[in-house]
């Protein structure tokens, strides 16, 4: 196993800490003892930012994945894809490109199936897409996901048809295990869950459970990776959602942020979104460089 620090981080969209009422919180649920567990270990992170109104998608996940407070630089939240100055600062600032320049691998895991990404509108680029294709130039394709080096949106694969898909679904806990083998040629894996946020807008106990259920599933073979030599596992959001069935907007609550395996520590003194972006270049400034991916 290679001695260098390799991370997996896993976003998950609209994933607030709420009441612990099984009744309102459907994170609560005695159905899903996994994810009940880790959220135990959960750190809870400021989402707000300071601005009034509710924490939006756009400023909070530029804000988690550069470290600058994105509400403060637009002056309010802004939800659903990066508008053009928000898109400026994402490339500028970016996880990624900063992981580079101090000489480390990155890549970001999702699958975009049958799509070139540099024909996405602009509008509909989200804050990962805009990161990636700026920092890496590149995104894992078709290719990637036939040799079990990518993850789709869904992890299972069920909603790809829609975009030409004629695979086979794969299991939770398959795709996991694909992510950890991404994960292993790089140092520095991300990896974007975002049908959580879009099962709390709808309002629909059944996709709820169903994307409950596979993070249930997902998370913890997931986990594994924080269990060998140097490799650290993180796991947070943007922003709340899912874990208040009471309404179908996003919520005040704070976010989890999960730290396990290797530097674990650094990350539990964390208070905000803000934070998240600068220990992870903190951690990896004293990490030595030079990693070639193997072919």
């Amino acid at each position: 196993m290679d001695g260098r620090l390799k991370t997996i981080f896993i976003f998950v969209d609209g994933l607030g800490l709420g009441a612990a009422d099984p009744a309102t919180n459907p994170l609560c649920s005695p159905r899903l003892p996994n994810l009940v567990e880790l959220l135990k270990q959960a750190v809870p992170l400021d989402a707000c930012l300071g601005f009034d109104g509710l924490p939006q998608s756009a400023t909070g996940q530029a804000t988690l994945l550069t470290g600058i407070n994105a509400a403060a630089a637009m002056g309010r939240h802004i939800e659903g894809f990066p508008p053009p100055a928000l898109k400026e600062l994402v490339e500028r600032e970016n996880l990624f490109t900063k992981l580079a320049g101090l000489g480390h691998s990155c890549t970001f895991a999702n699958c975009y199936w049958g799509i070139d990404p540099q024909e996405i509108p602009a509008r509909r680029q989200s804050v990962t897409t805009v990161m990636t294709l700026a920092a890496l130039g590149r995104v894992q394709g078709d290719a990637a996901l036939r040799h079990g080096l990518a993850v789709t949106h869904d992890i299972t694969r069920w909603t790809m048809h829609t975009r030409g898909y004629d695979g086979p679904l794969v299991q939770p806990e398959e795709a996991a295990r694909h992510l950890l083998a991404l994960a292993e040629r790089n140092d520095f894996t991300l990896f974007e869950y975002f049908l959580t946020d879009r099962a709390g807008h709808s309002g629909h106990p059944e996709l709820v459970e169903q994307c409950l259920g596979t993070l249930e599933r997902f998370l913890p073979e997931a986990a594994r990776f924080a269990e060998g030599k140097n490799r650290l596992l993180l796991i947070c959001s943007d922003h709340g959602n899912i874990e208040d069935s009471t309404t179908r907007s996003h919520t005040l609550n704070p976010v989890p942020l999960i730290a396990l395996g290797t530097h674990a520590e650094t990350f539990r003194t964390l208070r905000s979104l803000e934070d998240v972006a600068p220990a992870i270049l903190r951690l990896y400034a004293a990490q030595p460089t030079g990693y070639s991916a193997p072919p």
